[in-house]
Order: C-alpha cells, then structure tokens, then sequence
C-alpha cells in the first residue's frame, strides 16, 4: 500500500519515518514549521533497540561508524564514589550492540540523506482539518494550500496540535520536576567521568563523542519556567554542581554559555489509549511523550517508525491500523514508566534520602553484571517487525526476529 503521505515534524521520529515510508515506494513530503533542524548543541545515545531499527532504515552502520561505543560506564556519587559500573561487552553479548553516543545533528544528517532533497520543507505549518477515514484522505492547511493526504504522520513534538484535535479529552503533557542542561564541549585530557552521577535532586552526564568531544547534560529539581540570571546557563550549571567532585565542575566551566541548551521536561504521564485515529498516526513526542532518564525517547521513536511502516504494508486499508496502537501504546508505556521510576530516585534530595538511595544503587552494583544487564530486557530486547522481500533498504537484509544477534 503506497500512495501520499504528508509528515508534520521533522525531528528524530518525523525523518525517521519518511525514511522508512519513502524506502517503501511512498510520494512523502515532510513539512517542518522551524527554519531548521535539531539544535547543534546536543549529543543522544543509539541503544541497541534503535541501531536494530536503524538497520531496517539502511542507515544503522554509518551511525555505529560515527558514533563512539559507551563502555566503562559508571553511576557515581556527587563526592566521586562509583555505586555500579557496567561494560559495553556485556551488553553486546545479551544485544548485539551497546549504547553508541553521537551528535544529535549528526543523527538527524543521516536520517534526512535518506531523503529527496526537495521532500523537506521548512518553516512550513502544517494544521491538519480533517483526519480522514478509509473512504476519504486527511486534509490539512500548508503554507501552500489545503492538500490531501493518503496518510498522515504527526510527528509535531510534545504539544502536538495534531494530538489535540485527534484527542481533545486528553490533559496532554504535565511538568515532570526537573529541568535540563545540554551542551557539547571538547574533551580535556585525563580520566574522565563517563556516566551518571547523582545528588540531592539532580544528575550529571558525560558522554563521549567522536572527534575528541563531550556531551555534557545535567538534571535539577526545580519548579518550571525558572532561568538563569542573565540567561547565563553556563553560571547556573556551575552554581548548582560546581562543588561536586573534579572534573565536573571544570568540564561544566569549559562550556560556552550561548551553547548550553535549557529546556524543562514534560511528559504525557496519562498514556493516549491509542496512536492512531483515521489516516493519521502520531509518533515520538506527540505520542509519548517521556522523561530522558532511561535515554529511551529518540529510540522510541525510531522504532514507531519502522513499526508503522511495516503495519501500513500489512494494512487493508489506511484507517486501519489497530497493530499499530497494540504493538507500540503498551511497549512505550511500560518505557517511559521505568523512565519515571528512575525521575523520582534521582529527585530524593533529603540527606537521609540520598544515603539511601545511593545504598540501594551500591547493592543493585554488586549483583552479577548478568542479572544488571537482564535488567534492561524490557527496553533492548526488541526486534523490528520483519519487511517483505521487496521492501529492503538499498545493500539491507531483514533484521532478525529476536532482540539478540
């Protein structure tokens, strides 16, 4: 089943989903009301889960190549002290791939290539009038025009307006208690801090990324809508993390304030009942919305992608399509829950809080790095939905039916 389908967002999920379309003989136009793509100033973690759907893209093995393999990863104390390690061996070993860190932009670059370069438009705001039905296309308003759809993908972010006219009885997203730091800075000699490290209501991260860079990003719980004075973001980082331990706040000093990107989270803590409503489907954000603390969101929406696609292939029709609800609305609700779980370790704050939350971290530490990597099953351990024979990415083959390689 091909035909026209118009993608509103052109973020992560948005691309990730013309490409899995386009690759499967449909006329897509993406339509992005910015002026351009992803922020410069933000690096994301591929685990394994999304490089399998990354596979079915055609795109996995030039993301692993510029991407660098996250191993030696530790949970630390904001004094220094390490509560558990993991290796990158031993997620290969249970998934076939660990956790590969590259710039966000980088991402976005892949996934736009595999694109016709006149399928994106920017600052182009899409509404879209009627979401159709098996015997009618969508209708939206463009820049341009009212067009018709075939099938609509609303990839338009956390306050997805697609969202809200699909499903206006639903609250939409509610503030999470923490707002974040990103920023990428260039890597300083010596050891470094790669992973977490945790305090009284907040988190640091250190992530490398190619070319000798650092992905920084930081947690605080704090009320919403609060910023630096100034809006020097860069200050307030190290007002609240400068007196943990060496090298963080040197790493967070390294920083160039008009980089440093701060955005409060929201999340949709009542799941939608379902991600589809006609010919529209929503993906990523406008359909999950979720905290970053499992490092999941992206991934989420890379694999809605391939899993839509698929169940447009199998569909009888384009209003049809109830697998796809049933196989992501359970899936990303249980994703973003662990998600939330680990929001609410990290927003203890009170002393004896804090101890014994870091002595729970410590025990879970010492468990067999086998049950610790288990663990993670419920996220990694996925599979893409299986392409018909005609349907394979340019060089691809058909991923495997297991979670495991």
């Amino acid at each position: 089943m091909t035909g026209e389908a118009v993608v509103i967002g052109a973020g992560i999920g948005g691309l990730a989903t013309a490409v899995a379309l386009h690759q499967r003989g449909w006329r897509v136009s993406v339509h992005e009301r910015a002026a351009s793509l992803e922020p410069v100033g933000s690096g994301i973690g591929m685990a394994p889960n999304a490089l399998r759907a990354l596979d079915v893209l055609g795109v996995g093995d030039a993301v692993r190549a510029r991407a660098v393999r996250q191993d030696g990863v530790a949970l630390r104390r904001s004094t220094g002290g390490v509560l558990a390690t993991t290796s990158a061996e031993a997620f290969e070993r249970a998934y076939g791939d660990t956790v590969m860190a590259l710039a966000r932009a980088e991402l976005v670059d892949f996934l736009r290539d595999g694109l016709p370069a006149d399928r994106l438009h920017l600052s182009s705001e899409v509404q879209l009038l009627d979401h159709g039905s098996h015997d009618r296309p969508a209708l939206l308003a463009t820049p341009e025009g009212e067009v018709r759809a075939d099938f609509v993908v609303a990839a338009d972010g956390l306050r997805s307006p697609t969202r809200a006219t699909l499903f206006p009885d639903h609250p939409g997203p509610e503030y999470s208690g923490f707002t974040t730091w990103r920023t990428i800075v260039h890597a300083p000699s010596g050891p470094l801090p790669v992973g977490e490290t945790w305090g009284p209501g907040a988190a640091v991260g250190v992530v490398p990324l190619a070319d000798g860079r650092l992905y920084l990003y930081a947690a605080a719980h704090v009320p919403p809508g609060e910023r630096a004075a100034d809006s020097d973001e860069r200050a307030e980082l190290l007002r609240r993390f400068g007196q943990w331990f060496d090298p963080i706040p040197r790493l967070l000093a390294s920083a160039d304030s008009e980089q440093v990107l701060r955005h409060d989270v929201w999340e949709l803590v009542r799941p939608l009942r379902e991600f589809n409503r006609g010919r529209v489907a929503l993906v990523g954000d406008a359909a999950h919305a979720m905290t970053p603390f499992q490092g999941q969101g992206a991934c989420q929406a890379i694999e809605d992608a391939v899993v839509l696609a698929a169940e447009l292939d199998r569909a009888q029709d384009r209003a049809s399509l109830a697998g796809y609800s049933a196989a992501r609305v359970p899936r990303t609700t249980t994703v973003a829950s662990r998600s939330r779980r680990v929001a609410g370790l990290i927003a203890w704050r009170s002393t004896p809080a804090v101890a014994l939350r870091d002595a729970l971290m410590r025990c879970g530490g010492l468990l067999p790095e086998k049950l610790v990597v288990r663990a993670a099953a419920p996220m990694l351990d996925w599979a893409p939905p299986l392409q018909p024979a005609g349907n394979m990415p340019p060089g691809g083959e058909a991923p495997p039916s297991t979670g495991k390689r």
